[in-house]
């Protein structure tokens, strides 16, 4: 979004209070333990461009509800964090708050774009502005600062979270059966904990820890449950992607298979596909594991990228009818690698176009759907594999991707949603999608 320049900007309220505990002193530099990389929190609120001009007065409420439900400035609060609120358009404010609380301590955030969202649709209520869509929960859920910063201390490349995340999504890829889900992790080094019914004894959740990462001065492991670590990581949204045991006839080459369910998922309905797009998901995973080291990392990418087009929002059963064909060649991986990686660089990347081609679909099902955000996810996950599928071929990726911020956006009312693009038929090679992460609305962070 263009901001025009400071001259322009109408300010609605500006909002500090003192700090009795280190007056003079900025908030950051007063903040009782580390002072965060970044401290700067920024939001915008927008409304529908049929609904009737919002007063200043009426910003002004907006503006200090959300930063309420936020936590940055709760209602009666003195010691909330410094925050301003801008209008520079007829439709819209920036929020912009400094993460450091005016008694030292660190504001407690976690949460607050659904509860901007949830506020927003009490003032279409209370105002009559047109209801904006459902917010959509299927993001990836990212780690905490304090895990960040644990990471860091122990010398990891990454944090425990993102390592389990990884884990336990591959070994929900490839089980038949809770009993064969949960061997998947001990084999994979996890300690894993099962919660068992009071009633039946049946088992009905579990719980991972990675080896080492403790807590209370190391008297206990951190445990993660799947529902905390993703969105479709429960044991229940497990359950629901298991698949019968293969039998050999069934472990063909696996780019045919993928091939094959491309083109039924190109020709799904509208209720169809969430099935799907969750095993294409799965397979994405498998492929990311048994992948040449060449083009490993960029797998890795597009799988970790395309997380999220696998998780169709609201969805609650995964109907579809490529399912079994995809759920089919990520089992031909595991029990055939070589598939992948004994064949050279031609059957590399006889299995990349393939999945190219599950994936272009994949994009058209969720455009046709509105899917915004799964849109944006699956379509960066065909560009990364188009550089994979470029490294294979020339031994250089063709493309590098760049990195780019925005603000988050939380909608008061939505724009007017445009009619869906009817889906292309996929025949060869899909065409390379523009450069660079594409854009698209939707609650974004800027720093």
């Amino acid at each position: 979004m263009r901001r025009p320049p400071i001259a322009d900007a109408q300010p609605l309220k500006t909002t500090t209070y003192p700090s009795p505990s280190s007056p003079g002193r900025p908030p950051p530099d007063a903040l009782r333990g580390p002072r965060p990389v970044e401290h700067v929190w920024h939001v915008s609120v927008r409304n529908a461009p049929t609904d009737r001009t919002l007063t200043d007065a009426e910003w002004a409420t907006v503006a200090a509800e959300m930063v309420a439900v936020a936590g940055i400035a709760p209602h009666g609060d003195e010691h909330g964090c410094r925050w301003v609120a801008v209008r520079h358009a007829p439709d819209h404010i920036h929020l912009v708050a400094t993460l450091a609380r005016q008694d030292g301590r660190h504001p407690r955030i976690r949460g607050d774009i659904p509860n901007m969202h949830t506020a927003a649709r009490g003032f279409e209520t209370a105002w009559g502005l047109e209801p904006m869509s459902p917010l959509d929960t299927t993001a990836r859920r990212a780690p905490a600062t304090g895990e960040k910063e644990k990471a860091g201390r122990r010398g990891l490349t990454e944090p425990a979270r993102e390592t389990l995340q990884r884990a336990v999504r591959q070994a929900a890829a490839l089980a038949t059966d809770t009993t064969d889900f949960l061997n998947r992790l001990r084999d994979a080094g996890l300690r894993v904990r099962e919660h068992h019914n009071a009633t039946t004894g049946a088992v009905d959740g579990y719980a991972v820890a990675l080896p080492g990462d403790r807590a209370d001065h190391g008297s206990r492991p951190v445990w993660f449950s799947g529902r905390t670590l993703a969105y479709d990581l429960s044991l229940p949204r497990i359950r629901e992607r298991y698949e019968p045991a293969l039998t050999p006839a069934d472990i063909t080459r696996a780019h045919t298979r993928i091939r094959e369910a491309a083109a039924l998922l190109a020709r799904a309905g509208r209720t169809q596909g969430a099935g799907d797009v969750a095993a294409l998901g799965d397979l994405l995973t498998v492929a990311a594991a048994v992948s040449p080291a060449a083009v490993r990392d960029k797998v890795r990418a597009a799988a970790t990228r395309f997380e999220q087009a696998s998780r169709v929002p609201g969805a609650r059963t995964l109907d579809g009818t490529a399912r079994t064909r995809l759920k089919a060649a990520a089992r031909a991986l595991e029990h055939a690698p070589r598939t992948a990686r004994g064949g050279g660089a031609p059957a590399v990347l006889n299995l990349l176009l393939a999945l190219l081609e599950a994936i272009e679909a994949a994009t058209a099902w969720h455009r046709a759907q509105h899917h915004r955000a799964q849109t944006t996810a699956a379509a960066q996950a065909a560009f990364l594999l188009r550089e994979a599928a470029d490294l294979t071929t020339t031994g250089t990726p063709a493309h590098t991707t760049a990195s780019r911020t925005t603000s988050r956006t939380v909608r008061v009312t939505p724009a007017p949603e445009r009619g869906p693009a009817p889906p292309p038929t996929v025949t060869g090679v899909p065409p390379r999608p523009p450069t660079g992460p594409h854009p698209g609305p939707g609650p974004g962070r800027s720093r």
